[in-house]
């Protein structure tokens, strides 16, 4: 029997997944969960000499004297050489990487990234990391130039005056909309001739600053597109549906052209009233806050993105979140904003359930969102979205991701969207 030596991957291989550049991004995210940790340990010893009857220290969390110089000698040695090997790192890798060669990233990275930025993505752009992701239009896996000439050369024969921005979820990329071999994009593109653009963003970043530049983003891409427009549908699952909302607000507030266009919005699955797994995450904050061994892994907890605290309750504006500690009160405190007048709005909404009844409605959703949530209902009137009934659809026994696979849902979103309004 003879052994199968595996063989090494080309340069090029490796690219696809690792660039030189991550090196760096790589260094200054375990330089930052260093620190992390020091400040968890020093939060526990203090809480411990509490505990014991000792003096208290510089602080709540910082020791004094030796011990506190201790950890301050530990912290200097770890930026000196966080700063260091950043250094470093900033004068090789021109020397040995050039962008312009890199081959098309691989879907393994470009999922990594995605996630990486759905969990962490305010704190990289806040620290400047090269991980995170910008907000782009792309078609095809690459993005689009917005300037005339550049767009009409990438979109070709394929552009048409009506518009299909497909616009994914939290920790997901425009790559994700195919699933299971199927894209509803693609589907609904060759069933009605229109021009599908898939949005890639920044799910880490607060649903309405996402919103503030994706309604700048549509602005410059209606400027650029080759033919006159006559029409544009947004397809949003998950977050996306509220990062949408936001933009509409946004640029109808501002005057933007692009709203005017508009013909119809469609919510996949969308957390309109908040998802569970956010308020779980929160629960957990409280419970690791209440004791004061325990409280300094709140940390830990608090490191989630501001778009994941965003689906607590559903934010869409700035004035949801403004102002306010994300990760202190649980209260709803949003600004109740209904669906945008003279829009038609659609909502798919999924389930593990296989038929309605009080448990499918309140408790059981398609395992991240609840069916009433995706649906706009709330007890509060105020906070109700008024889809009509021959709007709402439910995808029995469908979990969150199945949706994107489901040619029955695909089926529904062209019925809607061809005019032909049948109930659900």
């Amino acid at each position: 029997m003879t052994t199968r030596i595996p063989r090494p991957l080309s340069s090029t291989a490796v690219l696809r997944h690792l660039r030189p550049a991550d090196l760096r991004a790589a260094a200054q995210l375990a330089a930052q969960a260093t620190h992390g940790v020091i400040d968890i340990t020093e939060g526990v010893h203090q809480a411990v000499r509490r505990r014991l009857g000792l003096s208290a220290g510089a602080s709540a969390e910082q020791a004094s004297g030796l011990t506190g110089q201790v950890y301050q000698m530990v912290r200097g040695v770890t930026r000196l050489v966080g700063w260091g090997t950043d250094a470093a790192l900033g004068a090789l890798l021109p020397l040995v990487d050039d962008p312009a060669t890199h081959p098309e990233a691989s879907p393994e990275r470009e999922a990594v990234l995605a996630a990486l930025n759905g969990v962490l993505g305010d704190r990289l752009q806040l620290t400047g990391n090269a991980l995170a992701q910008p907000m782009l239009l792309r078609q095809g896996g690459r993005t689009l130039a917005l300037n005339p000439p550049a767009l009409a050369a990438s979109l070709g024969d394929r552009v048409s005056p009506h518009l299909l921005l497909m616009v994914h979820g939290l920790c997901m990329n425009d790559t994700q909309w195919r699933w299971g071999g199927h894209d509803h994009g693609a589907f609904l593109a060759q069933a009605m001739g229109c021009t599908p653009v898939y949005l890639r963003y920044n799910t880490g970043l607060h649903t309405s600053t996402n919103g503030r530049e994706l309604a700048s983003l549509l602005e410059r891409l209606v400027a650029a597109w080759p033919v006159p427009l006559e029409r544009i549908t947004l397809v949003c699952h998950s977050m996306g549906g509220l990062v949408s909302r936001s933009a509409v607000q946004v640029a109808r507030t501002a005057g933007l052209r692009w709203p005017t266009l508009l013909r119809e919005l469609v919510f996949l699955s969308t957390p309109h009233h908040g998802a569970p797994l956010e308020r779980a995450g929160h629960g957990v904050d409280l419970l690791l806050a209440a004791t004061p061994f325990t409280a300094p892994f709140t940390r830990l907890g608090q490191l989630r993105s501001a778009g994941i605290t965003d689906l607590r309750h559903g934010h869409v504006l700035d004035a949801d979140w403004q102002g306010r500690d994300r990760f202190a009160a649980s209260d709803d405190h949003r600004v109740p904003l209904p669906l945008p007048e003279g829009v038609a709005c659609f909502t798919v909404a999924a389930t593990l359930a296989g038929r309605r009844g009080l448990l499918a409605e309140r408790l059981t959703g398609d395992g991240l969102v609840p069916l009433r949530s995706a649906l706009g209902q709330h007890d509060d009137p105020a906070r109700q979205l008024a889809f009509a009934p021959d709007h709402q659809h439910i995808a029995w026994r469908t979990g969150h991701l199945d949706l994107l696979a489901s040619r029955p849902v695909a089926e529904r979103l062209l019925t809607w969207l061809t005019g032909d309004r049948a109930p659900a």
